[in-house]
């Protein structure tokens, strides 16, 4: 199994890595990682992964081990006197239509997969179109903690890779930058505060393995707001998504047949 390793978010206190497991070109899942350093936090991330995925691997086991002793039941059978009639071609004809049967529902099962959790449309609402207030609210916190265009510049290059508000293409990422700049004190140093998470790396996450869950709506949302007393992921803050995530993980986990 080929891994692919991502740091999603990394600062003075903390480190979260997420490692994707690949056969080929085929993902076969991904999990997260935290630790107080990116070494620890991509041993925590594997260790999650091998455990689901060797989950994974002993459900499906057991039903080839049942249809293994289902082929050997007849020869001890054919021993017994009771089962004293032979095969004669009718039997053969009767017998022949039957492994058809099953043919039929495949179709259905297939068809049915992609509406049996569909989570995205009822919480994930279409972003607004008019973003100003919330540039406004931008504006009024970096006079409040003091900083400058360039140190605005330098803090974003280091949590988005740019140095330009206006190249948040994604709301969701706006809300996060914005929710950031609330909690940082006067005068916070724009070098070293602390980054948001990829928001967005984490709702796309999330998407998974409510996907692989095969959860309906309601209930993700029930699950949700058991958890995190929350209706939408829009509502919880970074580090919330990232529990929820967690959470959903060990739900993965917990389900698979021991």
């Amino acid at each position: 199994m080929k891994t692919n390793v991502e740091i999603c978010h990394i600062d003075s206190n903390r480190c979260v890595v997420r490692v994707s497991g690949f056969d080929g070109e085929r993902c076969l899942g991904s999990s997260l990682g935290e630790a107080a350093d990116a070494e620890e936090a991509e041993d925590r991330a594997r260790e999650r992964l091998e455990e689901r995925l060797l989950k994974q691997k002993q459900s499906t086991e057991p039903k080839q081990h049942l249809q293994t002793t289902n082929e050997k039941q007849p020869e001890p059978e054919a021993q017994q006197p009771k089962p004293a009639r032979r095969f004669d071609s009718k039997d053969v004809v009767q017998s022949e239509p039957k492994p058809m049967k099953p043919a039929l529902p495949i179709p259905i099962q297939t068809n049915e997969q992609p509406t049996v959790s569909n989570p995205e449309p009822s919480e994930a609402p279409t972003d607004p179109e008019d973003w100003s207030e919330e540039l406004t609210a931008i504006d009024l916190q970096l006079k409040r903690i003091g900083w400058t265009r360039e140190h605005e510049s330098r803090y974003l290059e280091r949590a988005y890779g740019h140095g330009s508000r206006h190249k948040l293409t994604r709301y969701s990422d706006l809300v996060s930058y914005l929710n950031k700049l609330k909690n940082f004190d006067e005068g916070a140093e724009a070098g070293s505060a602390q980054t948001p998470l990829r928001r967005s790396d984490l709702i796309t996450q999330g998407d998974e393995m409510l996907t692989t869950l095969q959860w309906e709506q309601e209930t993700a949302k029930h699950f949700l707001q058991q958890q995190l007393g929350a209706t939408s992921r829009q509502q919880l803050s970074d580090e919330q998504l990232f529990e929820f995530n967690m959470l959903l993980e060990e739900q993965l986990i917990g389900d698979m047949p021991k």
